[in-house]
C-alpha cells in the first residue's frame, strides 16, 4: 500500500498549493467541488493551470451544449421541449445569459489552447470560478423554477411540443 506522502492526490494537492499561493488561485477543495479537478492525480506534467482549464472547459462545456439546446431547440430531445414549457421568457432571457458567458469561456480557452502563458491561465482560472459561481446560481434559480411548474406545465393535457 501506498503511503499518504506518495499519494497522486496529496502531491496534486501539494502541487496545486504552491500555484495556490504563487498566484491567487482559488483554493484546491472549491475548484474540486465544482469541477472534480482530483481527477488530475495520476497525471504527470509540468502544465497543471492548463490541464486544470481543461477539466473545467469539459464541464463548461457540457453545459454549455445543454443551453444551446434549451436556446435554440430545432433537434433538441423531449426533456428540453418538456423542460422549455415549464420556463416563461423571464428565464429563458437568465439562460441565454448564461449562455453567453459560457461561451465567452469557451473562446478564451480556444485562445489558451493556441498560446500557452500561466498568467492568461491563472486569469481564465480566476476568471472561470467567479463566472462559474454567477451562471450556478442563475440555473439553480431556473432549474427551482422549473421543478415548480413541471408537474402544472406538463399535465395539462397538451399533446404537442409547444402547446
Amino acid at each position: 500500500m501506498e503511503d499518504k506522502e506518495n499519494c497522486g492526490l496529496d502531491k496534486l494537492k501539494k502541487a496545486y498549493l504552491e500555484l495556490q499561493e504563487k498566484l491567487n488561485l482559488p483554493s484546491f477543495d472549491n475548484l474540486n467541488e465544482d469541477f472534480s479537478i482530483e481527477r488530475l492525480a495520476d497525471l504527470e506534467t509540468d502544465f497543471l493551470l492548463r490541464e486544470i482549464r481543461h477539466l473545467i472547459l469539459e464541464k463548461i462545456a457540457n453545459y454549455m451544449r445543454f443551453l444551446e439546446s434549451v436556446i435554440n431547440p430545432a433537434n433538441a430531445s423531449l426533456f428540453v421541449f418538456s423542460f422549455l414549457k415549464t420556463l416563461d421568457s423571464e428565464k429563458k432571457k437568465v439562460l441565454e445569459e448564461s449562455f453567453k458567458k459560457i461561451m465567452k469561456l469557451e473562446m478564451s480557452s480556444i485562445e489558451l489552447d493556441l498560446k500557452y502563458s500561466e498568467e492568461k491561465e491563472t486569469l481564465f482560472i480566476n476568471d472561470v470560478y467567479k463566472i462559474w459561481k454567477e451562471v450556478q446560481g442563475d440555473l439553480l434559480q431556473v432549474l427551482d423554477h422549473a421543478n415548480q411548474n413541471w408537474d402544472k406545465k406538463l399535465d395539462n393535457g397538451s399533446k404537442g411540443y409547444f402547446n
